[in-house]
């Protein structure tokens, strides 16, 4: 009879704490060695973040670090391998819902969806992506990551969040592809850019404003701003601002394991842990899901056989009579701009390649406008 008493008790306690707090609780684990700033820098992450949310219980993994009894601990002998193991195993057996690494080896088709503070005016946005690979392809890579982005968004809490591109390679094959799955019928909503011209493609001012929820570009270019963001201000050798690298995204994939850099500082941590707990909450699996079965449904497939990169123009084509070209055709990816001026130049009309303020463009005369922007769409060019 006492056992019964104590686990009603226990139960009661539970019910009784989550109502104080809003809701169940929800553990995230931490690697709780690996950092250049020490371990102290983990444990000290850990409870602000816990002091942040009472909803948020952060489970230590690694060896135990003295003076810091208050926080939950998986201990783990002093070594990595170890640590990652013990990881695995308490998101297996459901100990913790999501976890925060320094690193981890995902598989090619997962990637991470991290979050910054804006400096321009302090808004939150979502980079998509910033470690792990999408996919092989570029193009399609960016396409994965906005829906990644987006189903990220929608986890922590963003019903309809806006989506931007930034202006790298492929940004503009990205967003044709990603506006051909809104017109047939995919909910995206798109950003614009706070300059005079607009537009969903983003420049460098865009992302400082914060102007859109999630910004997608490449992993790498992801990388870069992610540094940068959370470490402008401290010269580099520490992450102070943001929420980390964020947490895994793929088709898929049901882990929720969220990044930050050994130079990611406490206030750095604590906002993964945080961010990590939100997209749990939020049910990050199942909205990448819900997202893809949504954009299959408008055609996703076949437009992502349409994405890999053409061949090179292999004629030898020489061009017309040169004429003054005072049109612009944009939209046309900096990647096949060459051959797309090649393939009107094999239909007699002459043109240039060029780099305008918002990125590549095909400059024409104005007499031939209408017939090459027919030409250079009809070749899967614009």
């Amino acid at each position: 009879m006492s056992e019964i008493r104590k686990l009603i008790g226990e139960a009661l306690a539970e019910i009784v704490s989550d109502a104080r707090s809003g809701g169940p609780r929800i553990s995230v684990g931490l690697m709780a060695m690996g950092s250049e700033l020490g371990a102290e820098e983990l444990a000290r992450g850990a409870r602000m973040a816990r002091e942040n949310s009472s909803r948020l219980e952060v489970v230590m993994i690694g060896p135990k670090i003295p003076g810091y009894d208050d926080l939950a601990w998986i201990e783990t002998p002093d070594c990595e391998e170890d640590v990652a193991k013990a990881m695995e195993k308490a998101l297996s057996d459901g100990r913790i819902a999501g976890a925060v690494a320094l690193h981890y080896p995902f598989p090619l088709g997962v990637t991470t969806i991290g979050r910054v503070l804006t400096p321009g005016r302090g808004k939150p946005m979502i980079l998509a992506s910033s470690t792990g690979t999408a996919a092989v392809g570029r193009v399609e890579a960016m396409v994965r990551n906005a829906l990644y982005g987006i189903a990220t968004a929608k986890a922590i809490g963003l019903e309809s969040p806006t989506v931007g591109i930034l202006n790298v390679d492929g940004a503009q094959l990205a967003y044709k592809a990603l506006n051909s799955l809104k017109e047939k019928g995919y909910p995206i909503s798109f950003g614009a850019s706070v300059r005079k011209d607009g537009g969903a493609v983003l420049r460098g001012n865009d992302i400082l404003a914060g102007a859109v929820d999630v910004c997608v570009t490449d992993t790498l270019t992801g990388n870069v701003l992610m540094k940068m963001f959370s470490s402008f201000t401290t010269g580099g050798s520490y992450e102070s601002l943001g929420w980390g690298y964020g947490p895994s995204a793929g088709e898929g994939w049901g882990k929720i394991i969220s990044i930050i850099s050994r130079a990611s500082g406490a206030p750095v941590i604590a906002g993964a842990l945080e961010y990590t707990a939100r997209a749990a909450s939020g049910g990050l699996p199942e909205k990448v899901a819900a997202e893809l079965d949504s954009a299959r449904k408008a055609g996703l497939d076949n437009l992502l056989e349409g994405l890999a990169p053409k061949a090179p123009c292999a004629d030898q084509v020489t061009a017309p009579p040169a004429e003054p070209t005072d049109e612009e055709i944009h939209g046309v990816d900096v990647l096949s701009i060459e051959d797309g001026v090649k393939v009107l130049w094999k239909e007699g009309i002459y043109a240039e390649s060029s780099m305008g303020c918002t990125g590549p463009v095909i400059k024409v005369p104005a007499k031939h406008l209408d017939r090459a922007e027919e030409v250079l769409r009809t070749n899967g060019y614009i």
